[in-house]
């Protein structure tokens, strides 16, 4: 990573629901920023999970990604701090939801999001996207902006089968749209052992996907599943849980690939 490519964009992405894609963004931002990185985490979701994760209160979310977006705010209007240092936020809103309205006509649609994220060079070191569950203008938007992206999935039949139809999308995007973003890992997400067939799935996706695969695994776990409501991030709720300490080897993974 050298300084005039700052900063990295990667975005969080799935098609699927419930597949840990917030959990993810929200405590991999704060795990890098741990580690002194400075990190700005755009919420592009309009149900806002990882804003409200944040600790921004619904009736707060204003101004958000969508106000730059759709809008035309100065990104520097929607950026606000959260309790995590080095750690930056830009709120999720239900405006979102019109995203394809209201740029569906307009010319360069589909870089909208880019043109924001180059006026933030040089203030971070990662922008952190947290996608919609839907390859909607705003998800594609997210993948032409960003440089890499993580992909989480559970060791579950159908959200496997859905990870071949998202990879194929994103190879679609590239060769459309001629994006340069990379598929940095594959996460296995909310792994329990106690729960029938996961194993298997989640050895299939290992032999699929080799290398391509991150080597941490994020496991379900009570400490993940109540951080939310907290507004804070797991390695704040819990630091010293399996979970928070998972984070922060994914943060070391990541950089790690980025730099190889």
């Amino acid at each position: 990573m050298t300084a005039q490519l700052l900063p990295v964009v990667v975005a969080v992405v799935n098609n699927k629901g419930g597949v840990g894609k917030t959990t993810t963004a929200v405590n991999l931002s704060a795990a890098l920023a741990s580690a002194e990185r400075r990190v700005l985490l755009i919420d592009l979701d309009s149900q806002a999970s990882a804003s409200l994760a944040s600790g921004v209160d619904r009736t707060r979310l204003l101004p958000s990604s969508a106000s730059v977006l759709l809008n035309g705010l100065p990104v520097e209007g929607a950026i606000r701090a959260t309790p995590v240092r080095h750690l930056d936020l830009i709120t999720g809103s239900i405006e979102l939801a019109n995203a394809d309205l209201v740029l569906g006509d307009e010319k360069g649609r589909e870089v909208v999001l880019k043109q924001v994220i180059k006026g933030l060079r040089g203030r971070y070191d990662f922008v952190i996207l947290d996608c919609p569950p839907n390859l909607s203008l705003i998800g594609i938007n997210a993948l032409v902006a960003a440089d890499a992206l993580i992909v989480p999935v559970v060791p579950q039949f159908l959200a496997v089968e859905g990870l071949v139809s998202l990879l194929a999308s994103v190879d679609k995007v590239r060769a459309r749209l001629g994006t340069r973003s990379r598929v940095l890992g594959i996460l296995l997400s909310m792994v329990d052992a106690g729960v029938k067939g996961q194993a298997d799935v989640r050895d299939q996706v290992r032999a699929q996907y080799r290398d391509r695969v991150f080597h941490t695994e994020i496991a379900a776990s009570a400490a993940v599943a109540t951080a939310p409501a907290t507004g804070k991030p797991v390695l704040a709720t819990a630091p010293r849980s399996r979970a928070a300490e998972a984070f922060r080897r994914l943060a070391g993974e990541v950089l790690q690939r980025l730099e190889g």
